[in-house]
């Protein structure tokens, strides 16, 4: 099928072409500049029909002072896609197959359609340089829970997302079902395993119900840039996972009660036993570890350094240094639980509510401002403790903006009914960790500081504030013990 070929004899070349579309996207992390590319690898799907050219390029991005890889797939037609104008990329001229149109692939229902093809294990990646030749680099891999066979009915992209593109799949299984999917296609690459797609694979697998359900993934490999030169590497490309309709995330629930002066009680205390249950889980299927006091002193190193960033953002912050230096101190001399996979960027839009299923958790990448590396290592658990409990607090803030009247009793309500199921499902009281559960909610506010200075800077108040209370009120040091 030639026209699934596109090497020398296109003018303008491919990466002239995304040079200048690139620099635009949502996913692209260098807004404002023009991208710089070098390709490093490529790979083909191949339509059934002989009609559309699939191809995956992995290229650096070489303009800034680090190189950034990222994944774009595209297809290439020989006449305009009507319901993809807003993706066109561009157009080519092919010296033997004429004027080609250029789209962003995941925009592609033939894209989407092959592209689960793949990780069900139906069709193999093929390899743009040689006709008819499989790429060996990359592969789909199934996921062992997942047993149904599924084919795509209709696909669209989900929009308003940034570091990745996600597509919506209508899909049939052989005797007619309806099964509802998402295919989050990982635009930003970096070496290794992807958590979203690890956690959650280990939940599904080991029976858990408090995450959708999960199809497969597709690893590959590319060069990757390096000090040194480039260095062979493999990671997720993109992950399948069941998609839940007709359902509200947790943020959007507890804001109605927030505004309604509804109780949050029952829910919080629900979300509480959901996170204890996906904890248990992690810690019995990726294990444990006990925390080292060089462990210790790393996390609170990390802790400073991002009050110093909030400092640097708004320096009024300076005169609570002594005030957190003394919850970090204390936080030191005490308990500290081992050491487990977790959720990792824990708020209340990470939630949604099923009425089939109750909570069920999503987006288990972690904080999107740290490495993969980082992201993939274990970590305390009260850090998403602590995460639900400053995102709940953010409701309360976000309803004293709009009103002008107070939500403290409101905040403190949800926040103890959601510790309660935590406490009541996992045998373990995160309250009793006394100061470490403090150190890791400013932690979290310290973060806070920082994104709404640079971002919405109106919202400021509402991290001060949690900072405020929380060093003027700081947990003291428990010799009860805590959890693990």
């Amino acid at each position: 099928m030639a026209e699934l070929h596109h090497d020398a004899t296109i003018t303008p070349s491919k990466l002239e072409l995304l040079e200048e579309w690139m620099g635009a996207q949502r996913w692209y992390a260098a807004k404002g500049s023009r991208p710089r590319l070098r390709l490093l690898a490529r790979w083909r799907l191949d339509d059934p029909a002989g009609e559309v050219g699939i191809e995956t390029l992995v290229v650096a991005d070489e303009s800034g002072d680090e190189p950034v890889v990222y994944q774009v797939p595209f297809t290439y037609r020989g006449e305009p896609l009507a319901s993809a104008d807003h993706a066109l990329v561009g157009t080519m001229e092919h010296s033997v197959l004429g004027r080609r149109w250029v789209y962003d692939a995941p925009h592609d229902p033939v894209y989407a359609t092959q592209l689960l093809e793949l990780v069900q294990g139906r069709v193999r990646a093929a390899s743009s340089l040689e006709s008819d030749a499989v790429e060996e680099s990359v592969r789909g891999v199934g996921q062992p829970s997942w047993t149904r066979a599924v084919r795509v009915t209709a696909a669209q992209v989900l929009t308003g997302e940034q570091s990745n593109t996600s597509v919506i799949l209508d899909t049939e299984t052989d005797d007619g079902a309806h099964v509802p999917l998402i295919v989050k296609v990982f635009r930003m690459l970096s070496p290794g395993e992807n958590p979203d797609v690890v956690l959650q694979g280990a939940l599904v697998d080991a029976g858990s119900r408090r995450v959708p359900g999960v199809v497969g993934s597709v690893v590959g490999g590319w060069p990757h840039p390096t000090p040194e030169g480039d260095r062979p590497a493999t990671g997720h490309l993109a992950f399948v996972q069941e998609f839940l309709p007709g359902v509200e995330d947790a943020w959007r629930v507890a804001l109605r009660a927030a505004e309604e002066g509804t109780d949050l009680r029952g829910p919080a205390h629900e979300l509480g036993v959901a996170t204890a249950q996906v904890h248990l889980a992690l810690a019995t299927a990726l294990g444990t570890s006990p925390t080292t006091p060089e462990q210790v002193q790393a996390i609170l190193a990390g802790m400073r350094l991002r009050f110093d960033d909030a400092v640097a953002e708004v320096p009024d912050l300076e005169s609570v240094r002594p005030a957190v230096e003394s919850v970090l101190a204390a936080a030191a001399t005490g308990p500290w639980p081992d050491l487990q996979r977790i959720h990792g960027d824990y708020h209340l839009g990470q939630v949604l509510y099923s009425p089939d299923r109750g909570w069920v958790l999503l987006d288990f990448e972690g904080e999107p401002l740290r490495s993969l590396a980082e992201r993939s290592l274990p970590d305390q658990w009260i850090r998403d403790i602590a995460g639900m409990l400053r995102s709940v607090d953010y409701v309360g803030g976000t309803r004293e903006q709009a009103t002008g009247r107070s939500a403290r009793e409101w905040v403190t309500v949800a926040q103890q009914a959601f510790l309660d199921g935590y406490a009541a499902e996992a045998g373990a009281d995160p309250r009793r960790l006394g100061a470490l559960l403090a150190a890791f909610e400013l932690d979290k506010a310290m973060y806070e500081v920082v994104y709404e200075a640079r971002n919405r800077p109106a919202w400021l108040g509402i991290p001060l504030g949690a900072i405020q209370r929380l060093t003027d009120h700081p947990a003291p040091p428990t010799s009860q013990g805590g959890s693990s």
